[in-house]
């Protein structure tokens, strides 16, 4: 059966024929290039984003203008969704990391149809709980593990956001992210590619054993892992 147009995205195909024909109508779809601020910290919400391919990141942004990611959004999720339940300002910066296209919603009108719908406030709740899950364990990570497995942990959690295993990412960006010097992604980088592991070349990572990068990962990501499936299957449940 082919994929309805932005069905792609996964909360959205998980809704019940009746509640995504309310959302359908009033979903729009751009292109949104990377490095694109969506919002920025103590910004109201005004668009909800439904990303179809490419992927988001979610940033805390420090007074020295230092940033850190806490959390990574794909198809698997959306950014600006707690905006159905009201008025509602943004805690991190918002930017799309991964080109690519995203179904968007006008943040009134999805609150609107949000506060007629019971299974798009149960969709909200859910998602927004695994999301503050997930950006404890990230917390936990940061602080406890070594950058060679954070780094095969952001490798492999990427692609499967993105769901790709090229991955269109600078040195100088990973580096940002794992909170690290750019010589230090430099040599992780090589010793991964040494091994067959990926390939790096102009600003573009492919994936190339995808069992030994996962094997190289810290813990986090098969947690983060299992309590996306646990998402998964309470969403399929609940549209059952």
């Amino acid at each position: 059966m082919p994929v309805l147009q932005h069905q792609e995205n996964r909360l959205l195909a998980s809704l019940s024929r009746e509640a995504f024909a309310r959302l359908e109508p009033v979903l729009k779809e751009i292109w949104a290039p990377q490095g694109t601020v969506l919002f920025g910290p103590g910004e109201r919400i005004e668009q909800v984003y439904f990303p179809q391919s490419g992927m988001i990141s979610l940033l805390v942004v420090t007074n020295k203008g230092d940033l850190i990611e806490t959390s990574i959004i794909g198809r698997e999720g959306a950014v600006g969704l707690q905006r159905g339940f009201g008025e509602r300002r943004s805690f991190t910066r918002a930017t799309v990391q991964m080109s690519g296209r995203f179904s968007i919603i006008a943040a009134r009108v999805f609150q609107e149809i949000s506060s007629g719908t019971a299974a798009i406030r149960d969709m909200i709740a859910h998602y927004t709980e695994v999301l503050w899950a997930e950006t404890q364990q990230l917390a936990a990570c940061n602080a406890i593990h070594d950058a060679p497995s954070r780094l095969c942990r952001w490798l492999a959690q990427s692609a499967d956001r993105a769901n790709n295993d090229e991955l269109p990412l600078t040195q100088e960006f990973l580096a940002q992210m794992l909170g690290v010097r750019r010589t230090t992604v430099t040599l992780l980088a090589q010793e991964l590619q040494r091994k067959g592991i990926i390939k790096y070349a102009r600003g573009r990572i492919t994936i190339l054993n995808r069992k030994m990068l996962e094997d190289s990962t810290c813990e986090c990501y098969h947690v983060l892992k299992a309590d996306e499936l646990q998402f998964r299957i309470g969403l399929s449940l609940g549209a059952g």
